[in-house]
């Protein structure tokens, strides 16, 4: 009577543990709840027989690994396949050259006598091309830096 009576308790148990599963419906909604509990915005998880799957696009890789650690510690979970993707580097665009400074410059190496120098700035460096005489060179290069510049990259050649 004894043995029949355990047999009859331990079968309860696993019968009770058994529903006390939580479904993929559940455990999808924990892992989301989870992430958004750890800010990690742009991955959304679903779960098929208890393993998770990320998806979305994230800033960067440590966003990405965050995902994949706060749904490896829901309960239920036993595997997470992380298939977030990053979001590409953006490409830097050229700053758009300085009219107003170029102009001045321009301006004034023309007062200056410092004909055959070519300039262009952008975000304030100056580029400077061309020919001028051997004997203007300096004061050419004087011109240019009295403008209030932040860079020089100076290509003027010495003519004769």
């Amino acid at each position: 009577m004894k043995v029949k009576f355990l047999t009859f308790l331990t079968l309860a148990a696993v019968m009770l543990m058994i529903g006390c599963g939580k479904s993929d419906a559940d455990l999808a909604k924990a892992v989301n709840d989870k992430l958004a509990a750890d800010k990690v915005v742009g991955v959304t998880a679903a779960v098929t027989g208890g393993v998770a799957t990320l998806t979305g696009e994230v800033a960067d890789i440590t966003v990405k690994t965050k995902a994949e650690a706060a749904a490896k510690t829901v309960e239920g979970i036993k595997s997470v396949t992380n298939n977030v993707t990053t979001k590409p580097i953006p490409v830097a665009t050229p700053a758009a050259p300085d009219p107003a400074l170029t102009g001045k410059i321009t301006e004034n190496l023309k007062k200056a006598g410092c004909t055959g120098a070519n300039v262009t700035v952008v975000n304030g460096v100056v580029t400077v091309l061309g020919e001028v005489s051997a004997a203007k060179y300096q004061e050419c290069v004087q011109v240019i830096m009295q403008a209030g510049i932040t860079g020089l990259k100076n290509e003027l050649k010495k003519g004769s």
